[in-house]
Order: structure tokens, then C-alpha cells, then sequence
């Protein structure tokens, strides 16, 4: 049986946050590196979630527009969403080198991948 569309998303996800972790403790390796891996884990979280929830979505970075859409359509919010979209710059901007973002806080960063995975994996359905 062919894999869903959500669980490739959540399964990349996981991915993502396997090398925030593996990279965090790492001081050599940039916070614009680092970001870029934790905003892409909680990204393809939420578009797993409105994958398995049946909810279309554009192709986009952004995960303000995609928090909108989880609540536009009724789902429940994942945790820290007041502050996820904090990891937009790193998903391109930073990644490219046209911004500078600043520092991201290490720890915090995992806590917040850590439950946004855990609420994804809860707020999946099966398709």
C-alpha cells in the first residue's frame, strides 16, 4: 500500500528534527543551519496535519498561512503557535544568505519541535 501524503510529511518532519537535534549541540554550526532544519520540521508537521485533515494548501514556506488555514478549517492549534512563525526567516530568506536572522535558541527550538511533532502525530488522521 502507497504511503500517504501526510505521513511522508510527518515522516520528513521527523527527519528535520532528527538533525536539529544531532546539530544543536554543535556551537560550528550556524543558527541560519540550525533554524532552517526547525522551521522546516514544524512546516511539513502542520501540512501533514492539514494533509490527513483533507485541507488543501499552496506550496509556501510560511507558516503563519499555514497556522491560518489550521484554524480557518476548525483544527486544533498546535502548542507555541502564538511563536512558530518566528521560524519563518530561516526558511528561505536566511537560508540564501539575503537576511540575517539572529540567533535562535537552541533549546527552545527543540522543545518546540517536540511538541508540535507530538500534536501532529495526535491531529493526523489516517487517509
Amino acid at each position: 500500500m502507497a504511503e500517504s501524503v501526510a505521513t511522508m510529511l510527518l515522516d520528513a518532519a521527523r527527519e528535520d528534527a532528527k538533525a536539529v537535534r544531532a546539530l544543536s549541540g554543535l556551537p560550528d554550526i550556524s543558527d541560519a543551519i540550525l533554524g532552517f532544519h526547525a522551521q522546516q520540521s514544524v512546516e511539513k508537521a502542520l501540512k501533514a496535519v492539514l494533509s490527513s485533515n483533507g485541507v488543501a494548501f499552496r506550496r509556501t514556506h510560511d507558516i503563519a498561512e499555514l497556522l491560518d488555514l489550521i484554524t480557518d478549517y476548525g483544527l486544533p492549534s498546535p502548542p507555541f503557535a502564538e511563536f512558530l512563525d518566528e521560524l519563518n526567516p530561516f526558511a528561505v530568506e536566511a537560508r540564501y544568505g539575503l537576511i540575517d536572522p539572529g540567533a535562535i535558541d537552541r533549546l527552545q527550538a527543540l522543545e518546540w519541535i517536540s511538541q508540535v511533532l507530538d500534536w501532529a502525530a495526535a491531529a493526523s488522521r489516517p487517509e
